[in-house]
């Protein structure tokens, strides 16, 4: 009982001030009656500490819902919230640099969908070789990778909206409050080149050490296929940006097919065995 109630006050508080948060932010960014903000203005401090508390509820529901009496248990919701957590807070961080006007509601209603997925479907399973140090670092590697590629087609798919509305003439007030398109790409192949590093390092560690980390001798089994899949052509991608200079259309294509492919890897095994099949 104590931990259901651990996990349900701080995910339902962060998933409410995730929901506030993002209808202000909609209705200060992207409506058409929202004042624009003076060019080179960032985001008030206040907008910025509640992101942060928000952030910080939510990592203590999760913590309390992964690390249970010394053991760690996980699930599709789980490693969905993880995600978007992660992915918030890289985006949090962000914007102390850079501002990130017109990028906030969706990321963070995002975050409203990361916070009620563990309360809903709240089956779980224990995890082996949860105390050693190497898997720690894998399962970090690979959440850090998972969370940075989310972002990653977040922003994918906020370039080509703007992008589309660009070519169109169309300006209204959610293109004006976004970032330069430049700034964007720039931005996005910074996060891919990352996560590409971290997606590489859980794949390699996961191939050659697979049976310390995992009990088990290395096997391709249908999560593997999807991340090699997915190495593969965020590998292209990087490829094709470094030696003919792919931006555009070409790079968030490639981007978000990337991704889909990722997603598959864990989140989407997971709930087809989890929910569709009823099996942990």
């Amino acid at each position: 009982m104590a931990t259901i109630v651990n996990q349900l006050i701080p995910l339902g508080l962060a998933g409410f001030m995730y929901l506030v948060l993002g209808i202000h932010f909609w209705r200060t960014r992207w409506t058409e009656a929202a004042p624009l903000a003076p060019v080179g203005v960032n985001a008030p401090a206040w907008e910025k500490l509640a992101i942060g508390i928000t952030l910080a509820l939510h990592g203590a529901g999760l913590e309390s819902s992964l690390f249970e009496a010394s053991r760690m248990q996980f699930s599709f919701s789980l490693a969905f919230s993880l995600m978007i957590w992660l992915a918030v807070l890289i985006y949090w961080l962000e914007s102390f640099r850079v501002r990130m006007d017109g990028l906030q509601p969706m990321v963070l209603l995002g975050g409203v969908a990361a916070c009620l997925l563990p309360l809903l479907f709240s089956k779980t399973h224990l995890i082996s070789n949860a105390g050693s140090l190497g898997f720690r670092l894998h399962f970090l590697a690979a959440m850090l990778a998972y969370s940075l590629f989310t972002l990653s087609a977040a922003h994918a798919v906020f370039m080509g909206f703007a992008e589309k509305k660009l070519h169109q003439r169309q300006l209204s007030r959610r293109i004006a409050s976004m970032p330069p398109l430049l700034a964007m790409e720039t931005l996005l192949f910074r996060m891919l080149t990352l996560a590409f590093a971290l997606l590489t390092l859980t794949l390699g560690s996961g191939l050659l050490y697979s049976e310390i980390l995992f009990g088990q001798p290395f096997r391709l089994d249908h999560k593997t296929f999807f991340a090699i899949s997915s190495w593969v052509i965020f590998a292209i991608l990087l490829t094709g940006r470094h030696i003919y200079g792919w931006r555009g259309r070409i790079a968030l294509r490639w981007t978000l097919a990337g991704f889909a492919v990722l997603l598959l890897a864990y989140v989407g095994s997971r709930f087809v065995v989890e929910v569709l099949l009823n099996r942990a």
